[in-house]
């Protein structure tokens, strides 16, 4: 594996890690008061055009980091859509 991908690799490991304490304490909570809906929303954009970049210039370290993002985003995102429907009155 060539050096650059490792570097690829290993900003995209940190950067896709610190997302986990947020996911984990939705996860605990079972709330997502607090989180900002637009973010969430933009930073999934961003991560479904960073991943087509990845398919673009076919970098596996770039495209790996944002799918696995993209599914803590996506979690959260579900949970905040969720609560703002009134499907779990505690919630916000």
């Amino acid at each position: 594996m060539q050096s650059i991908e490792i570097l690829g690799l290993l900003a995209g490991f940190i950067s896709t890690i610190s997302f986990f304490p947020q996911v984990l304490k939705v996860w605990k909570t079972q709330s997502t008061k607090g989180l900002s809906l637009g973010m969430y929303i933009l930073y999934l954009l961003g991560l479904i055009l960073w991943a087509a970049y990845a398919c673009l210039i076919d970098s596996v370290s770039l495209l790996i980091t944002e799918i696995v993002t993209g599914i803590f985003v996506f979690y959260i995102l579900f949970h905040k859509l969720g609560y703002r429907a009134g499907k779990c009155k505690k919630h916000g």
